[in-house]
This record gives C-alpha cells, sequence and structure tokens, in this order.
C-alpha cells in the first residue's frame, strides 16, 4: 500500500534550511492500522504531507496504492487525493460559511451530487449529527465539528485515511468516539495513518512507529 524510500523533506526558512526528514525508509500494508508518535517538529505532519501529496520530497520516493506521489503533476496529484485519500486535521478546515452538509459535499469529485448527498447524509447520521445537517461549524461543539470533519473525509470512500492529531482540541468523551470511528474504518478493510503524540491514540494502533527529528527511531509493533 505504502512504500516510503529513503525519503528527505528540506524547507527552507528565512533562518535557514529545516531538514523535517532524514533518509526515511517505511512500509505499510494495505488494510493496516499504524501511529505516528513523536514530539511537535519530529516530522509526523511532514510525513502525512508526502503521503496525501501535499507535499513533495527532496530526495526519495513516496508510493501510495501504485502511484508514485512524487513524480505526479499537481493536478494529478489532486485526482490521486480525491480518489485514495481521506483527511483528517485537529483543527477540523471547516468553512464557516457553509452549514454542515455542504462541509461535507465539499470532498465530492464525481458528478453524482444526488447521489454524494444521499452518501454524506448517511454518514453525518451515522455520526449522530442528523440534526445538525443545517447548522454552520460555528453552532457546533468541537466533538460535533471533529465529526462533520470525519464524515468529510470518508466521502470519496477512501483507501487510506490520515490523521494528524485528530483528537487534540477534543475532550476525553469526544477522543474515544473519534478513535471509536477510526477504528471502525480500520475494521472495514482501511488503512490508516495516524499523527500524534497522544498515548491513548496510538494505543488504538497495530502499530507505533517512533520519530524523532525526521528520523525513524523506533518501529513497534502493538498486536
Amino acid at each position: 500500500m505504502i512504500e516510503i524510500s529513503d525519503v528527505s523533506k528540506v524547507y527552507r526558512t528565512a533562518h535557514g534550511e529545516v531538514r523535517a526528514l532524514d533518509d526515511v525508509t517505511l512500509a505499510i500494508n494495505e488494510g493496516e492500522f499504524v501511529a505516528l508518535k513523536g514530539h511537535s517538529g519530529s516530522g509526523k505532519s511532514t510525513l502525512l504531507a508526502l503521503l496525501g501529496g501535499l507535499a513533495l520530497p527532496n530526495i526519495g520516493s513516496v508510493s501510495v496504492a501504485g502511484h508514485d506521489v512524487g513524480n505526479l503533476s499537481s493536478s494529478e496529484r489532486a485526482r490521486f487525493r480525491g480518489e485514495n485519500v481521506g483527511f483528517v486535521f485537529q483543527m477540523f478546515h471547516l468553512l464557516p460559511y457553509l452549514n454542515v452538509l455542504d462541509n461535507v459535499l465539499v470532498a465530492s469529485t464525481s458528478g453524482a451530487r444526488a447521489a454524494n448527498r444521499d452518501y454524506a447524509t448517511a454518514l453525518l447520521t451515522e455520526f449522530g449529527m442528523e440534526e445538525r445537517i443545517t447548522h454552520r461549524p460555528g453552532q457546533l461543539s468541537a466533538g460535533e465539528r471533529q465529526r462533520v470533519a470525519m464524515a468529510r473525509a470518508l466521502l470519496n470512500r477512501p483507501k487510506l485515511l490520515l490523521a494528524d492529531e485528530p483528537t487534540g482540541n477534543l475532550d476525553e468523551k469526544n477522543a474515544v468516539a473519534m478513535l471509536d470511528f477510526l477504528v471502525g474504518f480500520h475494521q472495514q478493510g482501511g488503512t490508516i495513518v495516524l499523527a500524534t503524540h497522544d498515548d491513548r491514540a496510538a494505543e488504538r494502533a497495530e502499530r507505533i512507529v517512533e520519530l524523532s527529528a525526521g528520523k525513524v527511531v523506533s518501529p513497534v509493533t502493538t498486536g
């Protein structure tokens, strides 16, 4: 499913170069649930960005679902994301001027608008948001906003779900609910890469890969 080979990523800033990833090699099987664990600045978010085609490696190759992501054009990467990848972020990234249903439909990549609307409604109902479909993000709690973001991530039935600190802004009850949703996606055969510094979140994964200063320092199997 995922093959990362000898990957380095360097960002150039006004203060010099920042090596976010340093010669990383990692394989993740289809249907696996992997947690990337490490302190802020360890390279977790950068690695997710590379897997989703939001950034490109300076050195090395990133292959996801048979696609050499680094060799795709900008439009090809957008199509790759729409067909293969769902994103869940700590900050939700909902559009404040759209209601809940339309925020989910933003992710739609096909022309079957009616079918997409029906599926979006079904997802929101599954996440207990059927009473909030016409509400805007500012009218929702943090847990509700994250459920909307999860529905949006699943709209195109992705093969791979990338979750970047998805419980970071949630209280314990909502964090547990979000992790349960992720586990449900995994149990249905989906592949998950979760970036987190939360031990409770990482323990839900099958495997923990620890990053430090842009390097993989200890791949750990959790069972």
